[in-house]
């Protein structure tokens, strides 16, 4: 399995092949659809991360030393999202997530170009995994 930042590099240069902004949400779009299935019997209050405006599912488990998720959204984009953050992080350590600074995010762009009230989702996501990660340390 590739290394935190060559998955964090990957995203990185696949969003750069897109020149507008439709086209990224198109991605997004994908990723979201590609997602593994989650359970429904997972689709807990528990699991549901709070600060979105739509409902976010997040699981994970740790198998030898490493942190894996996995996630599902009742919104399209947010899918998407969610699908694009566990793409990159589920695999790591939970060092390395707590350590990250998510500073690949600002690099798409993708913050900057998201509704206010999904952008609030998007940071509630990366606490979320942030939070997590440093619950295993």
């Amino acid at each position: 399995m590739s290394s935190l930042e060559e998955r964090k590099a990957a995203v990185l240069e696949e969003f750069s092949m897109y020149d507008e902004w439709l086209d990224k949400y198109e991605y997004l779009i994908e990723l979201g659809k590609s997602l593994e299935a989650y359970p429904e019997s997972e689709k807990t209050d528990d699991k549901m991360i709070k600060g979105c405006q739509s409902r976010v599912w997040l699981n994970h488990w740790m198998d030898g030393g490493k942190l894996y998720f996995g996630a599902d959204s009742d919104a399209i984009i947010t899918k998407g999202i969610i699908s694009l953050l566990i793409r990159v992080y589920s695999g790591a350590t939970p060092a390395e997530i707590a350590a990250d600074d998510f500073a690949f995010i600002a690099d798409l762009g993708l913050k900057e170009n998201l509704s206010p009230t999904r952008a609030n989702g998007l940071v509630s996501m990366m606490e979320t995994i942030r939070k997590t990660a440093e619950g295993y340390e």
